[in-house]
């Protein structure tokens, strides 16, 4: 008997996705099936361009096929991006999905891991933006070696700074010395906030990450209240004195129904050069902590190295500087499985199978609980 498309798609429906836990036909992820003799050709349509198990994916498919008999397999990739619950007036209607990387604590790389993160999911081909929300101290600018003021060619929105394929905004653009104090009160944060929102041309994007300050304060409360957004990174460092910050970090979000989509361990632990060894500096089981508490996943754990500040302090953050380092890689690592993170979330939340539609629509949803 040869292959059909019923047969074909009903070996390939015991294949699940690891992150959703459905089949990759439920999730209408097959697509553009073409059978010739015992020729198969097909499209695998992704739910993010930075999948964590391309690869894993793949080799299930080819091993379903070549039990049905399939002598030569062509597997072609695509990706529609699965979005949040976009409201009518969302000030970002064409932002498919809103990160916060978040922490109760200053001084845990929050910047780092957000600009690393940022920049791991633009080098896996996601169309991806940063904002520093980090009214206070500002520090996007540095660690991306991006001076200039932004312009706007309408009159009406300003056009985000780019580098290295990220869009960028940031309060550090707008002061005359980076070395000048933002004294403000919670109001005029909220309002330049909501302006760097709504008032900027993000354009389409896959994800826009946001750079949240240390604690619990008017900025949080604004992202919770004006915005719909995907969920929350929570970053800590191992030391006790760091997590009695961090989980009331967690316990806002959760008052707030900002859902903690994992957490990420920085300056986890040092290796030495000369014997190899690892060190726990700051002791060992924080994140693992935090993502009890939380009851999300450990997403994973960022080594101390010199690299990272050097590179920072230089304007090329380490994953785009040295992308095929160790650091970089657990910094890529975290970003796909952030990704899949993101997919599940958006799958259960929205309730349908995946589809694909750049067009930026909005879906309709019962408002915030306030």
């Amino acid at each position: 008997m040869g292959l059909t498309e019923q047969s074909i798609l009903s070996a390939l429906s015991g294949i699940l996705e690891p992150e959703v836990g459905k089949n990759i036909v439920e999730l209408e992820m097959v697509r553009d099936l073409r059978i010739d003799g015992a020729d198969v050709s097909l499209t695998l349509v992704l739910m993010t361009p930075a999948y964590l198990a391309k690869d894993a994916l793949e080799d299930h498919v080819r091993r379903a096929l070549e039990k049905l008999g399939a002598a030569k397999i062509a597997v072609a990739w695509d990706y529609a991006i699965t979005k949040r619950v976009i409201l009518p007036d969302d000030p970002c209607p064409d932002v498919a999905n809103i990160i916060l990387v978040m922490s109760g604590k200053g001084g845990v790389g929050k910047s780092t891991v957000a600009t690393n993160l940022a920049l791991a999911l633009a080098r896996e081909g996601a169309s991806c933006g940063l904002l520093d929300a980090d009214m206070y101290g500002p520090s996007i600018p540095t660690m991306l070696g991006v001076n200039g003021r932004p312009v706007s060619a309408d009159g009406k929105k300003f056009l985000p700074l780019e580098r290295f394929g990220l869009k960028l905004m940031s309060l550090g653009f707008m002061l005359e010395d980076a070395r000048q104090a933002v004294v403000w009160r919670g109001p005029m944060l909220q309002s330049a906030l909501m302006q760097f929102l709504k008032d900027v041309d993000w354009g389409p994007l896959d994800y826009l990450v946001l750079d949240l300050p240390p604690g619990t304060g008017d900025i949080a409360l604004t992202v919770s209240q004006k915005l719909r957004t995907t969920g929350a990174v929570i970053v800590t460092t191992p030391q006790e004195v760091a997590l009695q910050d961090v989980y009331k970090s967690v316990s806002m979000a959760q008052k707030v129904g900002i859902p903690i989509l994992g957490v990420v361990e920085n300056e986890s632990y040092f290796v030495c050069d000369g014997c190899n060894k690892r060190h726990e500096l700051f002791g060992s089981g924080g994140g693992k902590a935090i993502a009890d508490f939380s009851e999300s996943p450990l997403l994973g754990q960022i080594p101390i190295h010199p690299a990272i500040r050097e590179w920072g302090d230089a304007g090329t953050p380490i994953v785009q500087a040295a992308p095929d380092s160790a650091v970089a890689r657990a910094f890529t690592e975290i970003a796909l499985r952030l990704a899949g993170r993101v997919s599940a979330r958006n799958v259960e939340t929205g309730g349908s199978s995946l589809k694909i539609d750049r067009s930026g629509g909005k879906n309709r949803h019962l408002p915030i609980a306030r």
